[in-house]
C-alpha cells in the first residue's frame, strides 16, 4: 500500500483521528523523502523535528508509568527497564503491530533498499508519530498515555516472561569482582522435556564450587534463577 492512502487505516490503528493533518503526513515523512524531493523544487519537511519531540514524550509517559506503577523498585531498576520500553528495538516492535512501515513516505532508494523494515526508520517514524499526537491533542498526555500505554504494558509482559527486571547475574558478578582471582561461570547441567517445551538447568559456579542451581524454560532465565540462589548465598537478596 502506498503510504499516501493508508493515513485513514493509521488513524483507525492508533485510535485517534488527526485535526491537523499535515502533523500526520510531517510525522511519516523520512529525510530521504523530503531530499529526493527537494530536487524537484518541493520541500516536504521531514520528521526529525518530530522525532525528537517524541523522544522526550515517549521518556516522560513511560516514567510516568514505571513511577507510579512499581513503587518498590530503585531508580536504578527503573532505568533499566525504561531503557528496554523505549530502545530502538521496543519502538520498531511497537510501529510493526501498527504496520507503521508501510505509510512512511520514503525516497525511492530507501523504499528499493527495504526502508519500511528498517528498525532504524521505524522507529523514529514512532516517536515522531506520537509528537504528532501529542501536538495535535493540544499537548494533551491523556491521549497520549492511551495510545502508548497498550504497547508499553505488552513489552513489561514480553521482558517478564523473558527475564528478570532484577539483573542477578550483573549484581552477582559486582560482588565477584571484589577479589580479581574468582572465576564466575554458567555451566547448563541439564535439559528436560520436548523440544517446544525444554526445561533448562543450570548451575553458578564459583572457581569450579555450585554457588546456585536454577531451572526455567530458557537458559538465560536459568541463569538469572541460579544468579540469584547465589546472591542469598553471599546474603545479597
Amino acid at each position: 500500500m502506498r503510504a499516501e492512502n493508508g493515513e485513514r487505516e493509521l488513524e483507525r490503528a492508533i485510535g485517534y483521528e488527526f485535526r491537523d493533518r499535515n502533523l500526520l503526513k510531517v510525522a511519516l515523512t523520512h529525510s530521504s523523502y523530503s531530499n529526493e524531493k527537494r530536487t524537484g523544487g518541493e520541500v516536504p519537511v521531514c520528521n526529525e523535528r518530530l522525532e525528537f519531540l517524541g523522544d522526550s514524550v515517549l521518556s516522560l509517559v513511560t516514567s510516568t508509568y514505571l513511577y507510579g506503577e512499581y513503587e518498590d523498585f530503585r531508580e536504578g531498576e527503573l532505568t533499566k527497564i525504561r531503557a528496554a520500553l523505549v530502545c530502538e528495538k521496543a519502538l520498531s516492535k511497537y510501529a510493526a503491530k501498527i504496520s507503521l512501515g508501510r505509510y512512511i513516505y520514503l525516497g525511492h532508494g530507501e523504499d528499493m533498499n527495504k526502508g519500511r523494515e528498517r528498525a532504524s526508520i521505524t522507529s523514529d517514524a514512532f516517536e515522531a508519530l506520537l509528537a504528532a499526537v501529542y501536538l495535535d491533542s493540544g499537548r494533551d498526555l491523556g491521549v497520549l498515555r492511551g495510545i502508548l500505554l497498550p504497547f508499553i504494558k505488552e513489552e513489561i509482559e514480553n521482558i517478564r516472561r523473558g527475564s528478570s527486571f532484577e539483573d542477578h547475574k550483573t549484581a552477582l558478578q559486582q560482588i565477584v569482582q571484589q577479589a580479581s582471582s574468582e572465576k564466575l561461570e554458567y555451566v547448563l547441567v541439564g535439559e528436560e522435556g520436548p523440544d517446544h517445551a525444554k526445561i533448562f538447568e543450570v548451575e553458578a559456579r564459583l572457581n569450579s564450587n555450585v554457588i546456585g542451581r536454577g531451572k526455567a524454560g530458557s537458559k538465560r532465565e536459568a541463569e538469572q534463577m541460579a544468579a540469584k540462589e547465589a546472591l542469598r548465598l553471599f546474603g545479597a537478596e
